[in-house]
């Protein structure tokens, strides 16, 4: 699993059915300031997910990757490698609050 920032969205008018109907969604992964553990920092790279929550872009989300993204009811039968499964309401590092709310 990963936190990652919804910066954007994908509208794909042609592709295998069971996909039709599904919000597909771009993440940037996020991971622990490394210098003072202070925030979150994006990593520069980005990734194509299925939404399963009602995420928006700008949210901050929990993914999983590979065969793990086919374990929820609403994937498993869909020909994907990347979901979303939760919208993060906070990070916290050795009881220091990094982040809070739905958006950065």
């Amino acid at each position: 699993m990963f936190l990652a920032r919804i910066t954007g969205s994908v509208v794909s008018t042609q592709k295998v059915e069971e996909l039709v109907g599904q919000k597909l969604l771009i993440v940037e992964p996020l991971r622990v300031n490394e210098k003072d553990q202070s925030d979150l920092q994006p990593t520069g790279r980005s990734f194509v997910c299925v939404d399963t929550v009602g995420a928006g872009e700008g949210e901050v989300v929990l993914c999983v990757q590979g065969s793990s993204a086919r374990f929820t009811p609403d994937t498993k039968t869909l020909p994907i490698d990347a979901a979303i499964v939760g919208i993060i309401d906070s990070v916290s590092v050795k009881d220091r609050t990094i982040f809070e709310g739905g958006k950065i």
